[in-house]
């Protein structure tokens, strides 16, 4: 066996055991939020929905539930609309200072999430907009416009910069280039945007504990019950937000890979 060939077979090994540490607890506790019993065990006694309708009848549970709702929706579109145009904007324009623009565009995710927080507390403290649900979206939007941006990016950097030229030498102004041939390019994009932006937004914490105040999201919630005693409730509140985040992840990825006929269309008039 070629060293090449060993390499590979010990990097895809290594790939399966940290799956293998990623997805086993994941995996475990949504095996015993079908428990009935209170303290897990194995065998499982039995399967039951009862911590499922538990966790529906409390109120502050669907209340922090709806919140995230709303909230990740709202920032899903705002962010998504500010990244396509910072996209768009390093895509089309030259600049003095554009590394620095670039730079700034895409700093949030790379401040640690803490000091993004408390950052996020005291400018909004100072403003009167801290402790209510738009303290949350604004707070989400800052941390979620990069994500949007770089996906948006990565689309029009696929595209022939001489598409839209070619637009406007045929008669087509800003707004109708735009209309027909940047937006149904990059459509995939956007909705991909659309989707893990609202992935990010659902499943962040930390943020939204600092400016939420006594607005709770879901993770919020599930923070305040660990706080408390370890109660089975946590498994299944753990289920429903990791299942609603994966899926919104994995259709992110398939939007990605996913070329509408606009797109190709668009595309193949490039070549």
């Amino acid at each position: 066996m070629s060293a090449d060939r060993l390499i590979a077979y010990a990097l895809r090994g290594w790939f399966l055991v940290a799956l293998f540490f990623i997805f086993v607890p994941i995996i475990i506790n949504f095996i015993y939020s079908f428990s009935p019993s209170r303290f897990p065990t194995l065998p499982l006694g039995g399967f039951s929905t009862g911590w499922y309708e538990l966790i529906l009848n409390e109120a502050p549970v669907p209340r922090a539930f709806g919140n995230s709702l709303k909230a990740g929706v709202i920032v899903a579109v705002i962010s998504t609309f500010i990244g396509f145009a910072a996209a768009y904007t390093d895509y089309r324009y030259r600049f003095l200072g554009k590394n620095f623009y670039l730079a700034l565009a895409l700093l949030p995710p790379t401040i640690p999430v803490l000091i993004l927080g408390l950052v996020m507390l005291m400018f909004l403290s100072r403003v009167s907009l801290v402790g209510e649900l738009y303290s949350v979206v604004l707070a989400h939007v800052v941390y979620c416009i990069p994500f949007a941006m770089a996906l948006i990016r990565l689309r029009l950097a696929q595209m022939n910069p001489d598409l839209e030229s070619a637009a406007w030498n045929l008669g087509a102004n800003s707004w109708r280039a735009m209309r027909e041939v940047i937006v149904p390019f990059t459509l995939p994009s956007i909705f991909a945007a659309l989707a893990l932006t609202m992935a990010v937004s659902f499943d962040e914490y930390l943020i939204a504990f600092f400016v939420g105040g006594l607005t709770e999201t879901l993770p919020v919630r599930v923070l305040a019950l660990l706080q408390g005693q370890v109660s089975p409730r946590i498994n299944a509140i753990g289920s429903v937000v990791f299942t609603i985040s994966m899926s919104l992840v994995i259709l992110a990825q398939i939007l990605l890979l996913t070329r509408r006929s606009g797109g190709r269309s668009i595309a193949a008039g490039g070549k």
